[in-house]
């Protein structure tokens, strides 16, 4: 008995190890976007009830978005020094396994997306393409970043529709600041395994950009700068939102320092630190919203 306990507590480490959920920054990352959409489509005061589907949803779909990548790159990650100890190469988890796994989180997300409004029901169909095709976007596309930021992106208009039952410009121009936004530290995540990539034949936009990287990167994040200013004009936010931009930029900055030798290391810390930005534009949202 207390060895089949032991086994069971192995297997179900694994299985979290599998789901990334010892490394949460994915869930940040994914969490932000669906965060600024649920207070401007809510007015600043999102409904409870979608709001904790939302967040519930985030995670089931983080999780099994790490599932499929592994899965579709279990014949590569032997060959990648950071991805080299995953559950899948190591053998500690089959790829049936994996698959069953996917599928049960996968019904978790459906059984979430039922409870919203039609319109948002359309959109979570969409979403969950994207994320399940994203992982073998990267055999055949040179920009995969671009690919994922539409899948990271993909709860704004599912907020907008949930909360409003319409899709406006607005929540677009969202849609494009994460998009760039995810670009930009895809990107950066795409540095650290740039000589392994070129070695697999993989594509990325660090691949792609090659030594015009930073400037790129620096583009792509005026960008999101500027395409969140407009969203903000349309939602009729004021100063509280204009600092959080303010502090976002002032992360930027400090990205781009980090990435300045184009060494992994730097360039890993870098993509982490893109949590930070997705925070400091929420605080200043919901700060904007709580004193009006």
């Amino acid at each position: 008995m207390h060895d089949a306990a032991i086994a069971l507590a192995r297997t179900l480490l694994d299985y979290a190890l599998l789901m990334r959920l010892h490394r949460p920054i994915g869930i940040w990352l994914l969490m932000w976007p669906a965060l600024w959409a649920l207070w401007i489509a809510g007015n600043g005061q999102p409904d409870e009830r979608v709001f904790m589907i939302f967040m519930a949803g985030v995670l089931v779909m983080r999780s099994a978005g790490c599932i499929i990548n592994d899965y579709a790159d279990r014949d590569f990650d032997p060959h990648v020094r950071r991805t080299a100890d995953r559950p899948l190469v190591t053998g500690r988890v089959s790829p049936g396994e994996a698959l069953t796994l996917f599928v049960a989180l996968g019904l978790v997300g459906t059984w979430l997306a039922i409870q919203l409004e039609p319109l948002a029901r359309l959109y979570a169909v969409a979403g969950a393409v994207l994320a399940v095709t994203y992982p073998f976007a990267k055999r055949y596309v040179h920009v995969p970043q671009f690919y994922l930021g539409v899948a990271f992106a993909w709860s704004i208009p599912m907020a907008f529709a949930a909360l409003t039952g319409a899709v406006p410009r607005l929540a677009w121009l969202m849609v494009i600041a994460v998009v760039l936004w995810a670009a930009v530290y895809d990107t950066m995540y795409a540095m650290v395994d740039r000589e392994d990539d070129l070695k697999l034949g993989l594509k990325s936009t660090a691949i792609l950009f090659g030594d015009a990287d930073r400037v790129l990167i620096a583009a792509m994040q005026v960008m999101v700068l500027l395409a969140l200013h407009l969203a903000g004009d349309d939602a009729g936010l004021g100063g509280w939102y204009r600092a959080g931009l303010g502090a976002g930029a002032a992360v930027f900055a400090y990205e781009q320092w980090l990435i300045r030798a184009r060494d992994p290391a730097g360039c890993f810390k870098a993509f982490n630190n893109n949590h930070y930005f997705g925070m400091v534009v929420f605080v200043g949202l919901a700060l904007d919203y709580l004193f009006r």
